[in-house]
Protein backbone atom coordinates (compact mmCIF):
# COMPACT_ATOMS: atom_id res chain seq x y z
CA UNK A 1 0.00 0.00 0.00
CA UNK A 2 3.03 2.29 0.18
CA UNK A 3 2.81 3.13 -3.53
CA UNK A 4 -0.79 4.39 -3.34
CA UNK A 5 -1.49 8.14 -3.70
CA UNK A 6 -3.17 8.26 -0.26
CA UNK A 7 -1.79 6.71 2.92
CA UNK A 8 -3.22 5.84 6.31
CA UNK A 9 -1.13 8.68 7.71
CA UNK A 10 -2.92 11.15 5.44
CA UNK A 11 -6.28 9.79 6.57
CA UNK A 12 -5.33 10.14 10.23
CA UNK A 13 -4.16 13.73 9.64
CA UNK A 14 -7.44 14.50 7.91
CA UNK A 15 -9.34 13.01 10.85
CA UNK A 16 -7.46 15.23 13.33
CA UNK A 17 -8.09 18.30 11.18
CA UNK A 18 -11.82 17.88 10.69
CA UNK A 19 -12.63 16.46 14.13
CA UNK A 20 -13.96 19.66 15.69
CA UNK A 21 -16.24 20.58 12.77
CA UNK A 22 -17.49 17.24 11.43
CA UNK A 23 -19.94 14.98 13.22
CA UNK A 24 -18.62 11.58 14.24
CA UNK A 25 -21.50 9.61 12.78
CA UNK A 26 -22.77 6.44 14.49
CA UNK A 27 -22.49 2.89 13.24
CA UNK A 28 -25.73 1.21 14.25
CA UNK A 29 -26.87 -2.40 14.27
CA UNK A 30 -29.76 -3.06 11.88
CA UNK A 31 -31.53 -6.20 13.13
CA UNK A 32 -34.56 -5.83 10.85
CA UNK A 33 -32.34 -5.57 7.79
CA UNK A 34 -30.10 -8.37 9.08
CA UNK A 35 -33.12 -10.66 9.32
CA UNK A 36 -34.19 -9.70 5.81
CA UNK A 37 -30.74 -10.35 4.33
CA UNK A 38 -29.79 -13.34 6.46
CA UNK A 39 -26.55 -11.73 7.58
CA UNK A 40 -25.42 -9.31 10.29
CA UNK A 41 -25.70 -5.72 9.02
CA UNK A 42 -24.40 -2.49 10.56
CA UNK A 43 -25.08 0.93 9.03
CA UNK A 44 -22.72 3.92 9.03
CA UNK A 45 -25.08 6.90 9.05
CA UNK A 46 -23.48 9.62 6.94
CA UNK A 47 -26.93 11.17 6.55
CA UNK A 48 -26.45 12.93 9.90
CA UNK A 49 -24.05 15.62 8.74
CA UNK A 50 -25.17 19.24 8.55
CA UNK A 51 -25.66 19.04 4.78
CA UNK A 52 -26.96 15.47 4.80
CA UNK A 53 -24.06 13.56 3.24
CA UNK A 54 -20.48 12.33 3.67
CA UNK A 55 -19.18 14.93 1.19
CA UNK A 56 -18.47 17.40 4.00
CA UNK A 57 -15.51 15.30 5.16
CA UNK A 58 -13.50 15.51 1.97
CA UNK A 59 -14.50 19.10 1.25
CA UNK A 60 -13.32 20.31 4.66
CA UNK A 61 -10.14 18.23 4.54
CA UNK A 62 -9.24 19.95 1.27
CA UNK A 63 -10.16 23.44 2.48
CA UNK A 64 -7.95 23.04 5.54
CA UNK A 65 -4.89 22.57 3.31
CA UNK A 66 -5.20 26.03 1.73
CA UNK A 67 -2.69 28.73 2.65
CA UNK A 68 -3.69 32.33 3.38
CA UNK A 69 -3.40 33.55 -0.22
CA UNK A 70 -5.39 30.61 -1.57
CA UNK A 71 -8.10 31.11 1.04
CA UNK A 72 -8.33 34.78 0.11
CA UNK A 73 -8.63 33.98 -3.62
CA UNK A 74 -11.37 31.41 -3.02
CA UNK A 75 -12.32 28.00 -4.30
CA UNK A 76 -14.38 26.58 -7.14
CA UNK A 77 -16.14 23.23 -7.40
CA UNK A 78 -18.38 21.55 -9.93
CA UNK A 79 -21.38 19.70 -8.55
CA UNK A 80 -25.15 19.55 -8.78
CA UNK A 81 -25.63 18.02 -5.38
CA UNK A 82 -23.98 16.98 -2.12
CA UNK A 83 -20.42 18.07 -2.94
CA UNK A 84 -21.68 21.56 -3.75
CA UNK A 85 -23.34 21.91 -0.37
CA UNK A 86 -20.39 20.44 1.53
CA UNK A 87 -17.95 22.88 -0.07
CA UNK A 88 -20.33 25.84 0.30
CA UNK A 89 -21.07 25.19 3.96
CA UNK A 90 -17.49 24.78 5.17
CA UNK A 91 -16.10 27.51 2.92
CA UNK A 92 -18.54 29.99 4.44
CA UNK A 93 -17.69 28.76 7.94
CA UNK A 94 -13.98 29.32 7.24
CA UNK A 95 -14.49 32.67 5.48
CA UNK A 96 -13.38 31.35 2.07
CA UNK A 97 -15.23 32.61 -1.03
CA UNK A 98 -16.76 29.68 -2.91
CA UNK A 99 -18.05 29.40 -6.47
CA UNK A 100 -20.01 26.33 -7.50
CA UNK A 101 -20.48 25.49 -11.18
CA UNK A 102 -23.64 23.55 -11.95
CA UNK A 103 -25.13 22.34 -15.25
CA UNK A 104 -27.77 24.65 -16.69
CA UNK A 105 -30.56 22.15 -16.12
CA UNK A 106 -29.95 21.83 -12.37
CA UNK A 107 -33.24 21.96 -10.38
CA UNK A 108 -33.87 25.31 -8.72
CA UNK A 109 -34.06 23.73 -5.27
CA UNK A 110 -30.42 22.58 -5.51
CA UNK A 111 -29.34 26.03 -6.67
CA UNK A 112 -31.25 27.71 -3.86
CA UNK A 113 -29.83 25.39 -1.19
CA UNK A 114 -26.27 25.99 -2.36
CA UNK A 115 -26.71 29.78 -2.52
CA UNK A 116 -28.29 29.72 0.94
CA UNK A 117 -25.04 28.25 2.23
CA UNK A 118 -23.13 31.28 0.95
CA UNK A 119 -21.74 30.12 -2.39
CA UNK A 120 -21.95 31.87 -5.75
CA UNK A 121 -23.60 29.54 -8.27
CA UNK A 122 -22.60 29.65 -11.93
CA UNK A 123 -24.69 27.68 -14.44
CA UNK A 124 -22.63 26.34 -17.34
CA UNK A 125 -23.09 23.52 -19.83
CA UNK A 126 -25.59 20.72 -20.17
CA UNK A 127 -23.75 18.09 -18.11
CA UNK A 128 -21.37 17.66 -15.19
CA UNK A 129 -18.55 17.15 -17.68
CA UNK A 130 -19.25 20.56 -19.21
CA UNK A 131 -19.53 22.07 -15.73
CA UNK A 132 -16.14 20.56 -14.90
CA UNK A 133 -14.59 22.31 -17.92
CA UNK A 134 -16.12 25.59 -16.82
CA UNK A 135 -14.79 25.09 -13.28
CA UNK A 136 -11.29 24.42 -14.64
CA UNK A 137 -11.50 27.60 -16.70
CA UNK A 138 -12.56 29.67 -13.69
CA UNK A 139 -9.72 28.19 -11.63
CA UNK A 140 -7.18 29.23 -14.27
CA UNK A 141 -8.62 32.66 -15.01
CA UNK A 142 -9.61 33.73 -11.47
CA UNK A 143 -6.93 31.98 -9.47
CA UNK A 144 -9.44 29.81 -7.60
CA UNK A 145 -8.39 26.52 -6.03
CA UNK A 146 -10.35 23.63 -7.54
CA UNK A 147 -12.01 21.36 -4.96
CA UNK A 148 -12.53 18.20 -6.98
CA UNK A 149 -15.39 15.97 -5.78
CA UNK A 150 -13.30 12.80 -5.75
CA UNK A 151 -9.94 12.86 -7.58
CA UNK A 152 -7.85 14.73 -5.03
CA UNK A 153 -5.62 13.15 -2.34
CA UNK A 154 -6.91 15.43 0.41
CA UNK A 155 -10.55 14.81 -0.50
CA UNK A 156 -9.92 11.05 -0.59
CA UNK A 157 -8.20 11.22 2.82
CA UNK A 158 -11.15 13.14 4.24
CA UNK A 159 -13.61 10.53 3.05
CA UNK A 160 -11.33 7.85 4.49
CA UNK A 161 -12.10 9.09 8.01
CA UNK A 162 -15.33 7.09 7.70
CA UNK A 163 -13.23 3.92 7.63
CA UNK A 164 -11.34 4.93 10.77
CA UNK A 165 -14.57 5.56 12.67
CA UNK A 166 -16.32 2.46 11.40
CA UNK A 167 -13.58 0.06 12.44
CA UNK A 168 -13.08 1.84 15.76
CA UNK A 169 -16.76 1.23 16.52
CA UNK A 170 -17.06 -2.20 14.88
CA UNK A 171 -13.62 -3.86 14.68
CA UNK A 172 -15.28 -7.24 14.09
CA UNK A 173 -16.68 -6.34 10.66
CA UNK A 174 -15.72 -8.73 7.85
CA UNK A 175 -16.97 -6.77 4.83
CA UNK A 176 -17.60 -3.13 3.97
CA UNK A 177 -20.07 -2.30 1.18
CA UNK A 178 -19.59 1.17 -0.29
CA UNK A 179 -21.24 3.02 -3.23
CA UNK A 180 -18.94 4.16 -6.05
CA UNK A 181 -19.34 7.20 -8.26
CA UNK A 182 -15.97 8.76 -9.00
CA UNK A 183 -14.37 6.55 -6.37
CA UNK A 184 -13.23 9.03 -3.73
CA UNK A 185 -15.31 7.55 -0.93
CA UNK A 186 -14.44 3.90 -1.42
CA UNK A 187 -10.78 4.77 -2.04
CA UNK A 188 -10.42 6.61 1.27
CA UNK A 189 -12.34 3.99 3.20
CA UNK A 190 -10.32 1.16 1.62
CA UNK A 191 -7.00 2.79 2.51
CA UNK A 192 -8.07 3.24 6.13
CA UNK A 193 -9.79 -0.11 6.59
CA UNK A 194 -7.15 -2.24 4.88
CA UNK A 195 -4.40 -0.53 6.90
CA UNK A 196 -6.18 -1.28 10.17
CA UNK A 197 -7.49 -4.73 9.24
CA UNK A 198 -5.80 -6.16 6.12
CA UNK A 199 -8.14 -9.15 5.88
CA UNK A 200 -11.30 -7.03 5.64
CA UNK A 201 -13.14 -7.22 2.32
CA UNK A 202 -14.15 -4.04 0.49
CA UNK A 203 -17.05 -4.36 -1.98
CA UNK A 204 -18.09 -1.49 -4.24
CA UNK A 205 -21.52 -0.84 -5.72
CA UNK A 206 -22.47 1.03 -8.89
CA UNK A 207 -25.67 1.69 -10.79
CA UNK A 208 -26.09 -0.51 -13.86
CA UNK A 209 -26.68 2.73 -15.80
CA UNK A 210 -23.29 4.18 -14.76
CA UNK A 211 -20.88 1.22 -14.43
CA UNK A 212 -17.75 3.23 -15.20
CA UNK A 213 -15.42 1.90 -12.48
CA UNK A 214 -16.81 -1.61 -12.91
CA UNK A 215 -15.94 -1.54 -16.60
CA UNK A 216 -12.51 -0.01 -16.10
CA UNK A 217 -11.47 -2.71 -13.67
CA UNK A 218 -12.52 -5.31 -16.25
CA UNK A 219 -10.30 -3.69 -18.87
CA UNK A 220 -13.26 -2.17 -20.71
CA UNK A 221 -13.92 1.38 -21.86
CA UNK A 222 -16.25 3.23 -19.44
CA UNK A 223 -18.56 3.87 -22.40
CA UNK A 224 -20.87 6.80 -23.10
CA UNK A 225 -23.11 8.25 -20.38
CA UNK A 226 -26.42 6.48 -19.94
CA UNK A 227 -29.39 7.91 -21.80
CA UNK A 228 -31.70 7.25 -18.85
CA UNK A 229 -31.61 9.02 -15.51
CA UNK A 230 -30.81 6.99 -12.42
CA UNK A 231 -32.30 7.24 -8.95
CA UNK A 232 -28.70 7.05 -7.69
CA UNK A 233 -27.70 10.39 -9.19
CA UNK A 234 -25.00 10.84 -6.54
CA UNK A 235 -22.98 8.01 -8.13
CA UNK A 236 -23.89 8.75 -11.75
CA UNK A 237 -20.32 9.44 -12.88
CA UNK A 238 -19.25 8.90 -16.49
CA UNK A 239 -15.56 8.48 -15.78
CA UNK A 240 -13.96 7.75 -12.39
CA UNK A 241 -10.85 9.52 -11.14
CA UNK A 242 -7.27 8.74 -12.11
CA UNK A 243 -6.16 8.43 -8.50
CA UNK A 244 -9.22 6.56 -7.36
CA UNK A 245 -9.11 3.87 -10.03
CA UNK A 246 -5.56 3.03 -8.93
CA UNK A 247 -6.62 2.64 -5.30
CA UNK A 248 -9.78 0.71 -6.14
CA UNK A 249 -7.87 -1.71 -8.33
CA UNK A 250 -5.41 -2.38 -5.51
CA UNK A 251 -7.78 -2.66 -2.55
CA UNK A 252 -11.37 -3.37 -3.64
CA UNK A 253 -12.19 -7.05 -4.12
CA UNK A 254 -15.33 -6.67 -6.21
CA UNK A 255 -17.77 -4.18 -7.70
CA UNK A 256 -21.42 -5.17 -7.91
CA UNK A 257 -24.09 -3.54 -10.08
CA UNK A 258 -27.64 -2.74 -9.00
CA UNK A 259 -30.53 -1.73 -11.24
CA UNK A 260 -33.22 0.91 -10.68
CA UNK A 261 -35.76 -1.51 -9.23
CA UNK A 262 -33.26 -2.66 -6.60
CA UNK A 263 -32.30 0.92 -5.74
CA UNK A 264 -35.90 1.97 -5.40
CA UNK A 265 -36.71 -1.03 -3.23
CA UNK A 266 -33.70 -0.31 -0.98
CA UNK A 267 -34.80 3.29 -0.41
CA UNK A 268 -38.25 2.03 0.55
CA UNK A 269 -36.86 -0.73 2.77
CA UNK A 270 -34.61 1.67 4.69
CA UNK A 271 -37.57 3.92 5.40
CA UNK A 272 -40.01 1.17 6.34
CA UNK A 273 -37.70 -1.23 8.19
CA UNK A 274 -35.07 1.14 9.58
CA UNK A 275 -36.96 4.48 9.68
CA UNK A 276 -34.20 6.18 7.68
CA UNK A 277 -34.68 8.65 4.83
CA UNK A 278 -31.97 7.86 2.28
CA UNK A 279 -31.26 9.04 -1.26
CA UNK A 280 -30.81 6.60 -4.11
CA UNK A 281 -27.01 6.59 -4.04
CA UNK A 282 -27.06 6.22 -0.27
CA UNK A 283 -29.17 3.07 -0.54
CA UNK A 284 -26.94 1.38 -3.15
CA UNK A 285 -25.00 -0.66 -0.59
CA UNK A 286 -28.12 -2.19 0.90
CA UNK A 287 -29.50 -2.79 -2.59
CA UNK A 288 -26.43 -4.89 -3.42
CA UNK A 289 -26.67 -6.95 -0.24
CA UNK A 290 -30.40 -7.62 -0.63
CA UNK A 291 -29.96 -8.49 -4.33
CA UNK A 292 -27.58 -11.38 -3.54
CA UNK A 293 -27.82 -12.13 0.18
CA UNK A 294 -26.03 -15.46 -0.28
CA UNK A 295 -22.92 -13.51 -1.36
CA UNK A 296 -22.73 -11.94 2.13
CA UNK A 297 -24.13 -14.81 4.19
CA UNK A 298 -22.41 -15.53 7.49
CA UNK A 299 -20.45 -12.28 7.47
CA UNK A 300 -20.60 -9.10 9.55
CA UNK A 301 -21.31 -6.43 6.96
CA UNK A 302 -20.85 -2.68 7.33
CA UNK A 303 -22.86 -0.62 4.84
CA UNK A 304 -22.11 3.07 4.36
CA UNK A 305 -25.35 5.07 4.05
CA UNK A 306 -23.84 7.98 2.18
CA UNK A 307 -26.58 10.60 2.08
CA UNK A 308 -30.20 11.46 2.72
CA UNK A 309 -30.88 14.30 0.30
CA UNK A 310 -33.85 12.98 -1.64
CA UNK A 311 -36.63 15.12 -3.07
CA UNK A 312 -39.83 14.69 -1.04
CA UNK A 313 -41.99 14.23 -4.14
CA UNK A 314 -39.67 11.52 -5.43
CA UNK A 315 -39.71 9.80 -2.06
CA UNK A 316 -43.53 9.89 -2.01
CA UNK A 317 -43.63 8.31 -5.46
CA UNK A 318 -41.19 5.57 -4.40
CA UNK A 319 -43.32 4.72 -1.36
CA UNK A 320 -46.52 4.53 -3.40
CA UNK A 321 -44.85 2.33 -6.02
CA UNK A 322 -43.59 0.14 -3.20
CA UNK A 323 -47.13 -0.39 -1.97
CA UNK A 324 -48.07 -1.55 -5.47
CA UNK A 325 -45.09 -3.92 -5.67
CA UNK A 326 -46.02 -5.50 -2.35
CA UNK A 327 -49.69 -5.93 -3.21
CA UNK A 328 -50.73 -3.34 -0.63
CA UNK A 329 -52.22 -1.03 -3.24
CA UNK A 330 -54.05 -2.76 -6.10
CA UNK A 331 -56.38 -1.94 -8.97
CA UNK A 332 -59.39 -4.23 -9.35
CA UNK A 333 -61.77 -4.30 -12.29
CA UNK A 334 -65.25 -5.34 -11.17
CA UNK A 335 -68.36 -6.01 -13.27
CA UNK A 336 -71.69 -5.03 -11.73
CA UNK A 337 -75.33 -4.57 -12.81
CA UNK A 338 -76.12 -1.01 -13.87
CA UNK A 339 -78.85 -0.66 -11.24
CA UNK A 340 -79.40 1.60 -8.22
CA UNK A 341 -77.54 0.38 -5.12
CA UNK A 342 -75.07 -1.89 -6.93
CA UNK A 343 -72.11 0.39 -6.28
CA UNK A 344 -73.04 0.66 -2.62
CA UNK A 345 -73.24 -3.13 -2.27
CA UNK A 346 -69.87 -3.58 -3.95
CA UNK A 347 -68.17 -1.04 -1.69
CA UNK A 348 -69.81 -2.72 1.27
CA UNK A 349 -68.18 -6.04 0.37
CA UNK A 350 -64.76 -4.37 0.14
CA UNK A 351 -65.26 -2.56 3.45
CA UNK A 352 -66.51 -5.67 5.21
CA UNK A 353 -63.28 -7.45 4.27
CA UNK A 354 -61.04 -4.59 5.51
CA UNK A 355 -60.19 -3.10 2.12
CA UNK A 356 -59.84 0.69 1.90
CA UNK A 357 -61.06 2.24 -1.37
CA UNK A 358 -58.71 4.97 -2.59
CA UNK A 359 -60.06 5.70 -6.08
CA UNK A 360 -63.12 4.69 -8.14
CA UNK A 361 -63.58 4.91 -11.93
CA UNK A 362 -67.11 3.95 -13.03
CA UNK A 363 -67.41 3.01 -16.75
CA UNK A 364 -70.64 2.48 -18.66
CA UNK A 365 -69.62 3.50 -22.18
CA UNK A 366 -66.07 2.49 -23.04
CA UNK A 367 -65.81 -1.18 -22.08
CA UNK A 368 -67.01 -4.27 -23.91
CA UNK A 369 -69.82 -5.18 -21.51
CA UNK A 370 -73.58 -5.56 -21.75
CA UNK A 371 -75.57 -2.34 -21.91
CA UNK A 372 -77.24 -3.51 -18.71
CA UNK A 373 -73.96 -3.82 -16.85
CA UNK A 374 -71.05 -1.51 -15.98
CA UNK A 375 -67.40 -1.92 -15.13
CA UNK A 376 -65.78 -0.39 -12.10
CA UNK A 377 -62.03 0.12 -11.68
CA UNK A 378 -61.29 0.37 -7.96
CA UNK A 379 -57.92 1.23 -6.39
CA UNK A 380 -57.87 -0.48 -3.00
CA UNK A 381 -55.43 -0.33 -0.11
CA UNK A 382 -54.88 -3.84 1.25
CA UNK A 383 -52.75 -5.67 3.80
CA UNK A 384 -50.81 -7.97 1.47
CA UNK A 385 -51.23 -10.18 -1.59
CA UNK A 386 -53.15 -12.83 0.34
CA UNK A 387 -55.62 -10.17 1.42
CA UNK A 388 -56.10 -9.25 -2.26
CA UNK A 389 -57.08 -12.84 -3.03
CA UNK A 390 -59.59 -12.79 -0.18
CA UNK A 391 -61.15 -9.55 -1.49
CA UNK A 392 -61.45 -10.87 -5.05
CA UNK A 393 -63.04 -14.08 -3.78
CA UNK A 394 -65.56 -12.19 -1.69
CA UNK A 395 -66.51 -9.90 -4.59
CA UNK A 396 -67.00 -12.83 -6.97
CA UNK A 397 -69.11 -14.67 -4.37
CA UNK A 398 -71.26 -11.55 -3.99
CA UNK A 399 -71.99 -11.50 -7.73
CA UNK A 400 -69.34 -9.05 -8.88
CA UNK A 401 -66.91 -10.75 -11.34
CA UNK A 402 -63.51 -9.24 -10.53
CA UNK A 403 -59.98 -9.33 -11.91
CA UNK A 404 -56.70 -7.88 -10.69
CA UNK A 405 -55.19 -5.36 -13.12
CA UNK A 406 -51.41 -5.62 -13.18
CA UNK A 407 -49.39 -2.41 -13.13
CA UNK A 408 -45.87 -2.13 -14.54
CA UNK A 409 -44.59 -2.47 -10.96
CA UNK A 410 -46.52 -5.73 -10.60
CA UNK A 411 -45.11 -6.98 -13.89
CA UNK A 412 -41.58 -6.19 -12.71
CA UNK A 413 -42.22 -7.92 -9.39
CA UNK A 414 -43.45 -11.00 -11.24
CA UNK A 415 -40.42 -10.94 -13.51
CA UNK A 416 -38.01 -10.64 -10.58
CA UNK A 417 -39.67 -13.47 -8.68
CA UNK A 418 -40.70 -15.73 -11.52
Amino acid sequence: MNDLPVTIGAVRRAAAGIAEAIARTPAIAAPALSELAGTEIHLKLETLHRTGSFKERGALAKLLTLDASQSCAGVVAMSAGNHAQGVAYHARRLGIPATIVMPEGTPFIKIDRTEALGATVVLKGDSLAAAREAADTLAREQGFVLVHPYDDPNVIAGQGTIGLELLADRPDLDTLVVPIGGGGLISGIAVAAKSIKPEIEIVGVQSTLYPSMYRLLRGEDPGPPAAAATLAEGIAVKEPGRLTRHIVKALVSEIRLVDEVLLESAVETLLERQKLIVEGAGAAGLAAVLATPERFGGRRVGIVITGGNIDSRLLASILMRGLVREGRLVRLRCELPDTPGALSRLSGVIGKHAGNIVEVHHQRLFHDTSVKRAELDVVVETQNRRHVEVLIGALVAAGFPTQLLLSSADDQHAANNG
